[in-house]
């Protein structure tokens, strides 16, 4: 985990994937705020702290917590300070405290016991009619050298991610997938990395490697394109789901 975080570190700015995800998850984050400002909100699983200083802050006082040290020192570096030691499981904060939680991309590496106590910790923490926005691996037919550095115990369909996260009680309000415009091209590298064998962890880090700048912007824009399109129509397909809870009033 400390090789995916250091990598992440390196090419969030800049990666075309990562560029992507901002684009579907701030206009989520957006409607959650619903222009509201002052809000109270918290990234479980907050890794480098990068989500908190580009897509949380702007619309209050955001707080993080991981449990991997490695990302909180990176986070600290880069100015984002409200940060803790914690396991998503048993979140360091009073119930009740905040109008937004997110997780991206970390429920699937967890065991099932700590997977679902995470959900029900961002629960715990949301004020009643407060939103959640997670993110999570998609279609097991993507499996590929990127989940050797994640630890990934397993990718969601939106059935399996749906009872998940209604378990504690969460109404679901809107999910897609997300980065379908890449579907082929990442369908054929991982399919190419499983017929090979899945890469050591060192050897896999290519995967969170920014291309040659051509490329990258290429596939950015593809992104940005689609990310404006599943504001409209829920992606069929894709390599990420992306879900927006609330806890009922």
């Amino acid at each position: 985990m400390d090789l995916l975080l250091e990598a992440t570190a390196r090419a969030e700015n800049d990666h075309f994937w990562f560029r992507g995800f901002r684009r579907f998850v701030a206009p989520a984050l957006d409607r959650a705020a619903a222009g509201r400002r002052g809000l109270r909100l918290l990234d479980c699983g907050c890794g480098t702290g990068g989500n908190i200083r580009r897509l949380l802050a702007r619309h209050g006082d955001a707080f993080g917590f991981d449990l991997t040290m490695a990302g909180l020192e990176h986070a600290r570096r880069s100015g984002t300070n409200r940060v803790a030691q914690a396991s998503v499981a048993a979140a360091p904060f009073a119930s009740g405290t905040f109008d937004i939680v997110t997780s991206f991309d970390v429920l699937y590496c967890l065991p099932g016991d700590v997977e679902r106590a995470a959900v029900g910790e961002m629960w715990r923490v949301l004020k009643p009619g407060g939103q959640a926005v997670v993110t999570v691996a998609a279609m097991d037919i993507l499996r590929g050298d990127h989940s050797v550095l994640s630890n990934e115990l397993r990718r969601y369909s939106p059935a399996s991610f749906r009872a998940l996260v209604e378990a504690p009680g969460f109404r679901v309000e809107r999910m897609t997938y997300t980065h379908a415009a890449l579907f082929p091209v990442v369908l054929a590298v991982r399919t190419a990395h499983r017929l090979r064998g899945l890469a050591e962890p060192e050897a896999a880090l290519g995967e969170i490697t920014v291309p040659a700048a051509p490329i990258n912007a290429v596939l950015s824009g593809l992104l940005a394109v689609e990310a404006a399109c599943s504001r409209i129509v829920p992606m069929p397909f894709g390599s990420s789901l992306l879900c927006v809870a609330r806890k009922p009033a």
